[in-house]
């Protein structure tokens, strides 16, 4: 994955500066701009069986702001889709 080595390499440029690095990788995430009805039959590519909300998406991102300890990492916010269902 490309831009995952692209987040750990900035990470690594710019740890000396005292600023931090990561990425996030969405699953199906509910949004104004998709139709309702498609979300039901991607649900089922989420371990959790359903869609994300855009609070799912928001509390990872404040989480990646607070720990200040974590750099070079990327955030699967994807109800489990990225290690497999």
């Amino acid at each position: 994955m490309g831009w995952a080595a692209v987040a750990r390499s900035l990470a690594i440029e710019y740890v000396a500066r005292g600023v931090r690095v990561n990425a996030v990788a969405l699953g199906v995430i509910k949004t104004p701009v998709h139709d309702p009805a498609s979300y039901e039959s991607t649900a089922a590519v989420h371990s959790l069986d359903r869609p994300g909300e855009i609070s799912d998406v928001v509390d990872g991102i404040l989480y990646l702001e607070q720990a200040t300890f974590v750099t070079g990492e990327i955030l699967h916010i994807d109800g489990g889709q990225a290690p497999g269902h």
